[in-house]
């Protein structure tokens, strides 16, 4: 039997810049591929993944421009329609002022005191 695997987020924006994504986003959308059970929890700063609005274009650091800047919402959006569940905990999204009109439809907002529960569900629990 495949395991289940719950992948916590928490540290947002790691290797967006180089990798153009989340690396662990990009890994789950390969491991769903594979037919591998997937469940992806954001919290603290990350739950600003699910911003429709996030625009980096434009982006650069002296001389170096990003051409193929994150879209992250987008690659929520595309994980989610692959069958992976996305959640945000919901009291992050509170205390960074977000709404839920601002978020993408996909995701499901879940309280802190879900998160046991959570890890009981799944087989392994992987915490970025």
């Amino acid at each position: 039997m495949t395991p289940k695997v719950l992948s916590i987020i928490e540290t947002a924006y790691r290797a967006t810049l180089e990798e153009q994504d989340d690396t662990t986003v990009w890994f789950l959308h390969a491991l769903k591929g594979a037919g591998s059970p997937q469940t992806l929890l954001l919290r603290g700063n990350a739950v600003n993944y699910a911003v429709r609005s996030q625009d980096a274009s434009g982006l650069a650091f002296g001389a170096r421009k990003q051409t193929q800047p994150p879209r992250l919402a987008e690659d929520l959006s595309s994980i989610s329609r692959k069958g992976v569940t996305v959640l945000l905990q919901k009291e992050d999204v509170e205390r960074l002022g977000l709404s839920r009109d601002q978020l993408i439809p996909e995701v499901e907002l879940v309280g802190r005191t879900r998160i046991a529960t959570l890890m009981d569900e799944h087989d392994l629990v992987w915490w970025f």
